[in-house]
């Protein structure tokens, strides 16, 4: 794959790697499904996407899973692709798009019987917002797409930025009684404990953290406890999952359980968090102690896209404290760009995914589903009413993040099911107009 699809004077080239399962794919009247890759490794990605699999006969297609450059083994510059900004110079969703186009062209020409069959692009989260632009930039590789949990609006000001995190809280709130209210108590408990050096020492002990902590690390301990909450209102799965990290079923509720007394003295209300971070990161019981470092699996690519967020994706979020149950923190872009330009040397451009894609206004596209779940703090950023008659969104009202791409379960409320069948119906559809239409040619 060439490392730079948009200039000339580069002819480097990397290994770009993908799946292909053919299992139930017809070369008569079949389709491909096309996964566009995001931040993080192919294979992790392919597990967690079942619906892919369960409709694959159906659709009599064939799967495959592209990975996204920069992560997983997709390296445009092996060991040194993380070195420097100027190696990063060619992570961008635009190249990512232009791989996936050329992949798509090469898969056609190389595979007997792909050449004339309808390709649909899936994708969840980073990867929806890929597989919708995708369709927007390329329509005439794909016939149309599947957008998960897709925050295309979460740039510049077209949705508020204290949505995500309102979201978040109604999570926690509906989810036990006074939940959210001791998380909001947490905040100032924290403060009020770590004022002194006995009172470090203390809250070390008591969240059983790996490392002590020192004063210059509560607001990153006030940061990693709040990203965890964050993590558990998107993985707000009905069945046990191991996606971020292995939970129960409904994790919340089981989180909540240790949060229902907010009235209670600072230390009793630390040690209740700490059985509620329990939850998330030893539910297997093997953990000896927390890392503040760690929220996820190491499947996802935090380098790769901690660059992203600070050139292209610009993503605003921030909190009050009245409508969440965060401390107050307004959105500060020059802080974002201070910060990209102490660790990677760049500074972001908060209005060029709009420009690019569109924004709000995409009407003159087609053939697009964006399905959103009403627990998942991305809505807040989703598409989630129909802008025309192919471009449609599909509401899962007890759904947490992407939970439609997630294989079937026989937990899956009945929202899901729902929205998965609208899904098939729109791809058949597409794939049905294609065919039509390309009888009508001949």
């Amino acid at each position: 794959m060439k490392v730079d699809h948009f200039g000339f004077n580069t002819v480097k080239t990397f290994n770009q790697r993908y799946l292909v399962a053919d299992k139930y794919w017809k070369k008569n009247g079949g389709s491909i499904l096309f996964y566009t890759g995001n931040e993080g490794d192919i294979i992790w990605f392919c597990n967690n996407t079942g619906f892919m699999w369960d409709v694959a006969e159906e659709l009599k297609a064939m799967l495959v899973f592209a990975e996204h450059r920069y992560y997983g083994e997709s390296l445009p510059f092996g060991d040194n692709s993380f070195k420097d900004s100027r190696h990063l110079n060619f992570l961008t969703s635009e190249q990512a798009l232009a791989d996936f186009a050329e992949l798509i062209k090469h898969l056609k020409r190389t595979i007997p019987g792909a050449e004339n069959q309808p390709v649909i692009a899936i994708g969840g989260s980073y990867g929806g917002m890929l597989a919708a632009w995708f369709r927007m930039k390329y329509p005439h590789m794909v016939v149309g797409a599947l957008a998960a949990s897709a925050p295309i609006w979460q740039f510049e000001d077209l949705v508020p930025c204290g949505v995500f995190m309102k979201i978040v809280t109604t999570d926690f709130r509906k989810s036990g009684p006074h939940c959210s209210e001791s998380i909001h108590r947490s905040w100032d408990a924290i403060n009020r404990l770590s004022n002194t050096g006995s009172g470090l020492q203390w809250l070390t002990g008591a969240l059983h953290l790996c490392s002590p902590l020192t004063s210059q690390d509560i607001q990153h301990l006030k940061d990693w406890i709040s990203e965890t909450w964050v993590n558990l209102a998107m993985v707000d799965y009905p069945y046990a999952s191991n996606f971020l990290q292995p939970l129960p079923a409904w994790p919340i509720k089981v989180v909540c359980q240790y949060l229902k007394n907010p009235n209670v003295s600072d230390s009793l209300l630390l040690q209740n968090i700490f059985q509620a971070l329990n939850v998330y990161y030893n539910y297997s019981g093997q953990v000896k102690c927390l890392n503040i470092s760690e929220t996820a699996t190491s499947s996802l690519g935090t380098l790769g896209w901690s660059y992203q967020a600070c050139t292209e994706v610009v993503m605003p979020f921030c909190t009050n404290g009245v409508d969440d149950m965060f401390e107050p923190h307004s959105w500060n872009l020059k802080e974002l760009s201070d910060d990209c330009f102490q660790q990677w040397g760049v500074r972001p451009r908060p209005s060029w995914i709009t420009t690019m894609y569109g924004g709000k206004n995409i009407s003159s596209h087609t053939n697009i589903v964006f399905s959103n779940g009403e627990l998942d703090p991305w809505s807040g950023g989703g598409v989630t009413k129909d802008i025309t008659d192919t471009l449609v969104a599909v509401t899962i009202s007890e759904g947490a993040h992407h939970l439609d791409l997630r294989t079937k379960n026989a937990l899956d409320p009945m929202s899901v099911l729902l929205a998965r069948s609208l899904e098939v119906r729109h791809m058949k559809n597409w794939i049905r107009d294609f065919y039509d239409s390309a009888g009508k040619q001949h």
